[in-house]
């Protein structure tokens, strides 16, 4: 971000150096001024989609803005095909109208002045952000209103934003090519084409995210805490390391995971597998399990009878490697945040713990 508006600032303040007749160090605050306006136009752009999305009672934890663009957090997905068309183009048309503003201001002012330089390139940037955003290819925003059309069509959201993902990619692709044949005639900069082949590379990415993100999502009714959660093997408090790993090796159920109880028999905390790990082989029976716990009140505990999607939504809100699966006041289990990956995921190879 910030080599990027460095790069912005250089390469404006040279033109409007040479345009104007400007000295060097007024040539390049006039192009750190540019750059301010740029962001206070990806700004405005994202608050069109942020209260666009607050009209509709959805809320927004924040925006992050970037000099290629921005994106707007919001906490639930759109309810309704409807309203995610909306939240979408709301901020192209603000960026539209933006454009058309700058454009204003572009013949009211004189020619050959710094404002009058500064309207017009807010009027062409605003206003090729807006057609650039409504291209039908996730991740922009025509991107999300083309999802909002084959959603209301098909009447699945993650098969719909899965379509508008590929799309992007396509549109991505042309991207490329369309500036590399420019390229080749000589209408394009080499400066131009890099950062094109960065706006590329930017789609590419993000549609690719969108994606695997509709693949997971679709898989959410997989992960059941039932069947994910791993059960337990309790020890005293004190038992030495060697030993425990011994009596958990013994045990016939699949993936046991460790856990200390007191005196009274009550859970009290989980063995670090990765921590357990580390204590050398010769030195396990010396140590007891309990230098390589966690305490049970430092591990989050979820209930048995969440959802998938509530599952994921928790393991997003509380990350952690596990959790501790509860009913009532009792623990059931432990999940490890690898397992729910594994079912989102299956073809994603995982790194096996020796």
């Amino acid at each position: 971000m910030i080599l990027l508006a460095v790069l912005v600032t250089y390469v404006y303040g040279n033109y409007v150096r040479d345009g104007l007749d400007l000295p060097g160090p007024v040539a390049y605050l006039v192009g750190f001024g540019f750059v301010i306006c740029l962001l206070g136009s990806v700004l405005l752009h994202e608050l069109g989609h942020a209260l666009t999305a607050r009209r509709f009672g959805i809320g927004v934890r924040g925006i992050t803005l970037e000099l290629l663009g921005g994106w707007t957090e919001m906490d639930r997905d759109a309810p309704t095909p409807r309203v995610d068309a909306l939240v979408s183009l709301a901020g192209p048309a603000v960026s539209l109208v933006l454009g058309g503003v700058a454009t204003a201001a572009t013949f009211a002012l004189p020619d050959r002045t710094t404002a009058g330089q500064i309207a017009f390139q807010l009027a062409a940037s605003n206003i090729l952000v807006a057609l650039f955003n409504v291209l039908p290819g996730l991740p922009l925003d025509g991107g999300r209103a083309l999802r909002a059309g084959l959603w209301a069509l098909i009447k699945d959201r993650n098969r719909a934003t899965e379509a508008a993902g590929w799309a992007g990619r396509v549109l991505a692709f042309a991207t490329g090519m369309v500036a590399l044949w420019f390229f080749q005639l000589g209408t394009l900069t080499l400066f131009g084409m890099l950062f094109v082949l960065l706006v590329v590379f930017t789609l590419w990415q993000g549609a690719g995210q969108s994606i695997r993100l509709a693949r997971m999502t679709r898989r959410f009714p997989l992960v059941k805490l039932r069947e994910l959660a791993r059960p337990l093997l309790t020890v005293p408090a004190g038992t030495p390391l060697g030993e425990a790993q011994r009596r958990r090796s013994e045990d016939p159920r699949p993936n046991v995971v460790l856990a200390v109880s007191d005196s009274a028999g009550n859970l009290t905390a989980l063995v670090d597998p990765v921590a357990a790990e580390r204590v050398p082989v010769d030195r396990r029976p010396w140590v007891a399990v309990d230098s390589v716990s966690r305490s049970r009140d430092a591990v989050p505990a979820l209930p048995l009878d969440l959802s998938g999607e509530q599952v994921v939504r928790a393991l997003q809100a509380h990350p952690a490697a596990q959790y501790v699966v509860i009913s009532g006041e009792d623990v059931v289990g432990v999940l490890r945040v690898g397992d729910v990956a594994q079912v989102l995921e299956p073809r994603r190879p995982i790194k096996q713990r020796k």
